[in-house]
């Protein structure tokens, strides 16, 4: 029987993983510099709750006048893939079911899963933004167990967030850390990798080990 790889998708199979800071901010602040930050956090952590639709998060940042043509520019130009993630997801695959979780809004999170054919790679998906719930909330775990009708024991979930990674061991899930960069902490997860190569042969062994 294949067991589950539940992957995050900012940081893991898209490449940056602090979307709002490292993308969102600095998008918006070359459109408008006098937007605060604090409005966009929050305004952010609402639609990836789902409690506004992605067009109201422009219209409160001011602007929703170059709405729609904005979310399609911010998220084409700002979110890339990971290459190797779609070169090997063919092979994870065959090995595993797959599923991906991940806290977003829920219309762009629709667009990604369009625009690179997410749909025919996982089995399962999970965003925040249609659930009301957030990583590290261990009810968004339950909610994907649930739903895939699985054990804790029978799941690997890969994120670059120690928080979640925390909050999904606590439940008896096994976890990876995904790191691009070479800096490791002392502890953090079972596993921790710096790319799906890796996670690969990690994966190998823990299942050959288990």
């Amino acid at each position: 029987m294949k067991k589950w790889l539940i992957l995050d998708a900012m940081g893991v199979i898209f490449t940056v993983g602090r979307d709002l800071y490292e993308l969102l901010i600095p998008f918006v602040w070359k459109l408008d510099p006098k937007i605060p930050d604090s409005l966009m956090i929050k305004t952010y952590l609402e639609a990836s709750k789902g409690s506004i639709t992605s067009e109201e998060l422009w219209n409160r940042l001011g602007l929703g006048n170059k709405y729609p043509e904005i979310e399609k520019q911010y998220l084409d130009q700002q979110i890339t893939i990971d290459p190797e993630f779609l070169m090997m997801s063919s092979k994870f695959k065959k090995q595993y079911h797959m599923a991906l979780l991940s806290n977003d809004v829920k219309e762009w999170s629709q667009y990604l899963k369009e625009k690179f054919k997410l749909n025919e790679i996982f089995d399962e998906v999970i965003i925040s933004g249609e659930i009301g719930l957030r990583k590290p909330d261990k009810r968004i775990f339950k909610r994907l167990l649930e739903q895939i009708s699985s054990d804790p024991e029978e799941c690997v979930f890969v994120d670059d967030n120690l928080t979640n990674l925390q909050a999904a061991a606590e439940l008896g899930i096994t976890t990876i850390r995904f790191l691009r960069t070479a800096k490791k902490v002392p502890f953090c997860s079972e596993f921790e990798v710096g790319s799906f190569k890796e996670l690969q042969n990690v994966l190998e062994h823990y299942y050959e080990m288990s």
